[in-house]
């Protein structure tokens, strides 16, 4: 009544996602400050700026941002690497590894490229590679990679 205050709680949702009129070009954000643990599907291109443990399956670009970390497995089209991220990344076409990344663990992608300062400490996988495989005899033989 008199003299009580009343204080209201208001929640708000730091996972947005962006869209331009009407069209299928969209932008999801997990903003920073925000940590997520899970698994997230999307269609559209995905911004990490918070942190994600689990796994995430893009249909197009994933971005992380400078102050986002990633620790699990990541499977997209595209991925620019700004943050940290720590896992299993497969990207079926570019992947863009900027100078403030930190990355550790496996990459599988069919095209690389990766600025001066980064930390890139992983086993990589390039598509589309021939490797050197030993044979039953002992003799190695050229494998074309897919």
């Amino acid at each position: 009544m008199f003299g009580s205050k009343k204080t209201e709680s208001t929640t708000s949702i730091p996972i947005k996602s962006i869209t331009s009129g009407g069209s299928s070009s969209a932008l999801n954000s997990i903003v920073s400050g925000t940590r997520i643990e899970g698994k997230i599907h999307c269609d559209h291109d995905i911004r990490i700026d918070g942190t994600l443990k689990g796994s995430l399956n893009c249909s197009n670009k994933v971005i992380i941002g400078p102050s986002g970390s990633v620790e699990g497995d990541i499977d997209c089209e595209n991925a620019v690497i700004e943050g940290r991220f720590t896992g299993i990344l497969t990207v079926r076409d570019s992947l863009q590894v900027k100078e403030s990344a930190n990355i550790k663990g496996d990459i599988n992608t069919d095209k690389l490229v990766v600025h001066s300062g980064a930390v890139f400490n992983v086993s990589c996988l390039m598509k589309n590679e021939t490797r050197m495989v030993p044979s039953s005899n002992g003799v190695y033989a050229e494998v074309d990679q897919v």
